[in-house]
């Protein structure tokens, strides 16, 4: 991963490999400014005094996790028609992981204790018409909480990296090239972009198996409910996937009467065909608060949907991963060192104000401390602890649970593994990053040439229709 580098001021200079951050450290050129993002700061440097490469931020927003990548754009010249097309090479790959889940069982926990007080235990009028939920452009709170915490990172990134320009996926799937596939005169309708589209939406919505028999881990084909002899149409709500066997048998049959003996399947594929995604429904929900906070920093945004992600991914044999489906956002040539590892960021939060524990039916279980440190440490840090003789003993790094009694919880991270070391005292710790709301995680980069997805030249001239899909890493076009 590339070190982010900042002057004597505090201003973002280019990134550098961790081999020459740390040459810069040992000859004492640099400080350390940050431990996780690694950031150093030089000692003898100004901004002023630097040269600059064009840097881009690519986001992939989701509903659970949020790709990151931070790219350098390198410009290419094709050697047969003499075109300049614009390649990028990988600096930084993140993952965001969300807790939104988390928000809204919380809320809906904390709602349902709320109501039983006040019917059990004291009367106190309902309150309707005072929570302001009709104010416009309102999200809530576990949908906006995706907006903060992506804003949050870019913001950071701006810190310590000269970011010139911002792509991100505006949309899951362009839902007017769903609905009228059969419009003319619009070039990327008719092309095979269309395809890449068309498929993910109806692998995500119908699970990537068979409709009809259940089967996975097969070739799909995309099949008409509704078959066009009997005037069924191309749009994706009268589309469902089917294995060989399955659409050869349905041929052109109506969906009745080939399910016939078979109601409870029958009834399971008309309910699902108008059921929405939940997850899609997320990042729908928030795409345009995203795009506009986005385009609030000021910097040039680029707009694309996931679609064109997905067909930049099959294109250039980059394997599936959040982050790496960042590094394809929008209109990418060529990658190089994607094969990198991967930074998690894990939304913990900054704890709970909540001091009282409840169970089940609403009554207090046990109580919190009232304060949130014990001897200047609070949960969430990052902490070197050196024991020096014990069953413990040992030199451990993670992230701290405090206790009131000053020996301490240390989940470590080691080679992807987590454990907890229990019972550390207080005396042994130092502190290496204070909490910042966020856990980390490193990923090393795994990826092997199996992973990787290779399509031939001429696969992306196969009609939309009938390209198979096996799986969310190989559902591209053969």
């Amino acid at each position: 991963m590339a070190v982010f580098v900042l002057d004597i001021h505090g201003k973002a200079l280019m990134p550098c490999t961790e081999k020459r951050a740390r040459l810069l450290l040992d000859r004492g050129r640099a400080r350390v400014h940050r431990l996780l993002p690694m950031v150093v700061r030089l000692v003898d440097r100004q901004a002023g005094d630097c040269e600059f490469q064009p840097l881009r931020l690519k986001i992939d927003p989701g509903s659970k996790t949020t790709g990151l990548a931070l790219v350098r754009e390198v410009a290419a010249v094709d050697a047969l028609t003499g075109e300049v097309q614009l390649g990028v090479a990988v600096l930084n790959l993140l993952e965001l992981v969300h807790r939104g889940r988390q928000i809204s069982e919380a809320m809906t926990a904390r709602r349902q204790m709320r109501r039983r007080r006040r019917s059990n235990l004291r009367y106190r009028a309902p309150r309707f018409l005072n929570r302001g939920g009709d104010k416009t452009g309102r999200l809530a709170p576990s949908l906006q909480h995706r907006v903060d915490t992506t804003m949050t990172w870019v913001r950071r990134i701006q810190r310590w990296a000269p970011v010139r320009a911002i792509s991100s996926e505006l949309v899951r799937f362009d839902m007017q090239a769903l609905q009228n596939p059969e419009i003319d005169g619009i070039e990327y309708q008719q092309g095979t972009l269309f395809g890449y589209e068309l498929r993910e939406y109806l692998l995500e919505k119908w699970g990537r198996q068979c409709a009809y028999c259940g089967a996975r881990n097969l070739p799909l084909q995309i099949e008409h409910i509704r078959a066009k002899a009997h005037g069924g149409s191309n749009r994706a709500s009268n589309l469902t996937l089917a294995c060989a066997c399955c659409n050869q048998k349905k041929a052109a049959r109506s969906i009745e009467d080939f399910l016939a003996q078979d109601h409870k399947r029958l009834n399971a594929i008309l309910a699902q065909v108008q059921k929405p995604l939940r997850d899609a429904a997320a990042v729908n929900a928030t795409r345009w608060a995203l795009a506009n906070a986005l385009q609030a920093t000021g910097l040039p945004v680029e707009l694309a949907s996931g679609g064109r992600t997905k067909f930049n991914r099959s294109a250039l044999g980059v394997p599936k991963t959040h982050a790496l489906d960042a590094a394809c956002v929008g209109q990418v040539h060529s990658i190089k060192n994607w094969n990198s590892p991967t930074l998690a960021l894990k939304a913990m939060g900054r704890g709970s104000y909540q001091r009282t524990r409840l169970d089940k039916f609403g009554f207090p279980r046990g109580y919190l401390m009232r304060s949130k440190r014990v001897h200047d440490f609070a949960t969430g840090d990052m902490v070197r602890a050196d024991v020096p003789k014990g069953l413990k003993a040992g030199v451990h790094w993670g992230r701290v649970a405090i206790r009131a009694t000053g020996r301490f919880n240390i989940q470590l991270n080691q080679a992807g593994v987590s454990a907890v070391v229990q019972g550390i005292h207080y005396r042994h710790c130092r502190i290496v990053q204070r909490n910042d709301g966020y856990g980390y995680f490193l990923n090393p980069a795994n990826h092997t040439k199996r992973d990787q997805v290779r399509p031939k030249a001429s696969d992306a001239s196969h009609p939309a229709l009938y390209l198979p899909g096996m799986n969310a890493e190989v559902s591209r076009a053969l």
